[in-house]
């Protein structure tokens, strides 16, 4: 009798089966759905390091102490070396975020950088002066106030031009947005010495670029994002301000057309490191000027200006009249755009976007740095347009302000 009624609820009963059948497959849908989301998360642009150090007067004592070496950053790794970066790119940055970590969350102001791949944070165990003694108050992560923290035997160790950073790595819910990141492995740091860290105006940094390229095997946190099927596609997007202290944004798992005009243009990443890409050409009035046969270059959110080869950025310097990295900032409204020729496509920027007006000394925004030919567009370049950052094509999309 069991076994007819059992067959009977099957199969003599089949429409009561499906509707059940269907009701949880829908609740599974919509649940997958809400898990699948696009998210922005504000960027604030405030004072960069450079304005921090000048207003104390100790900008000059530390460009003796620490010289400016962006090159540093994008040399390559051997396998069992610490990752190597040159925070001083991060001199100028005035772009950051906040994120929070932990149950319950604990706040952090991060820049997003797509020039790196790990993600770190000041913690408690942190023993440097840039983490308890700061003027700039940096957060520490404290994993006891967590009850979602996890462990690890793992140590983080990475190299700056700078300085250095050494920390413990552990597991968290990392949260981004609207996004819950859990699982996330995280640097938390215990020595940040010297003055860098101490004045720099963020807590830490989210690296955006790819696996290939952390430190210690850490699995960036976009990466967990698509793993874990927390992101609608598999790409971010990036608006930079130009002249508001609000309004930029890092977008993840969409793109939002109303910041562009026309359509993106597709380029395919040449190295799945940084987010490289080959240039054609740099221009000025139709003369090649720099990159003449080709470069490569790398759009990089964690870099201000706009860096390459000392003998290019000699010749731009030049024709614009800043040999020496000064310029009159009356010479913004006579001089011609700048461009930017990728996959055959101009990508112009403007005097204005290339001379950095400060309180009225104006600087180029262009700067050296000699790492086999290679470019750096940086900040100056991307708040002239909307970024797409593909993951699932390896791909970049760029489109011009709406």
């Amino acid at each position: 009798m069991r076994l007819r009624a059992k067959v009977c609820y099957r199969f003599l009963c089949p429409y009561f089966y499906f509707t059940n059948i269907m009701k949880w497959l829908l609740l599974l849908s919509l649940w997958r759905f809400s898990q699948c989301r696009v998210t922005k998360v504000p960027l604030k642009k405030g004072k960069s390091l450079r304005q921090n150090l000048k207003e104390h007067g100790l900008l000059e004592d530390f460009l003796k102490k620490n010289p400016y070496n962006p090159a540093s950053k994008y040399i390559p790794r051997l396998a069992n070396e610490a990752a190597t970066e040159s925070l001083t790119n991060y001199m100028d940055v005035e772009y950051y975020g906040t994120i929070s970590i932990g149950t319950p969350a604990q706040d952090f102001t991060v820049i997003f950088d797509t020039g790196s791949s790990n993600l770190w944070v000041p913690s408690v165990y942190c023993s440097s002066e840039a983490c308890s003694k700061s003027p700039q108050n940096h957060n520490r992560f404290n994993p006891s106030d967590s009850s979602t923290y996890e462990a690890t035997s793992q140590t983080l160790s990475i190299q700056y031009g700078t300085g250095s950073m050494t920390g413990i790595l552990g597991y968290d819910t990392v949260q981004v947005g609207g996004i819950d990141d859990t699982n996330q492995i995280f640097g938390l740091s215990e020595t940040e010495p010297g003055s860098f860290f101490y004045y720099a105006p963020f807590d830490g940094i989210l690296g955006l670029a790819f696996p290939s390229i952390s430190s210690s095997g850490a699995t960036p946190v976009f990466d967990n994002m698509m793993n874990e099927g927390l992101v609608s596609q598999d790409l971010f997007s990036v608006y930079l301000s130009s002249d508001e202290q609000s309004g930029s944004f890092v977008m993840f798992g969409g793109i939002d057309s109303s910041y562009y005009s026309g359509s993106l243009n597709w380029i395919a990443l040449s190295a799945e490191t940084y987010w490289e890409i080959t240039m054609d050409s740099v221009t000025m009035n139709g003369e090649t000027i720099a990159c003449s046969g080709g470069c490569q270059a790398i759009i990089d959110t964690g870099t201000s200006l706009l860096a390459g080869p000392s003998t290019g950025i000699s010749s731009i310097n030049s024709y614009i009249g800043a040999s020496d990295g000064s310029i009159s900032c009356s010479a913004m409204s006579s001089l011609p755009d700048i461009v930017f020729t990728i996959n055959d496509i101009e990508f112009p920027v403007p005097a204005s976007a290339y001379i950095i007006d400060e309180s009225g000394s104006c600087t180029s925004g262009f700067e050296s740095m000699d790492v086999d030919g290679l470019w750096i567009l940086g900040d100056v370049f991307i708040r002239q347009y909307y970024v797409v950052f593909d993951r699932a094509n390896n791909k970049v999309g760029l489109a011009s302000l709406a």
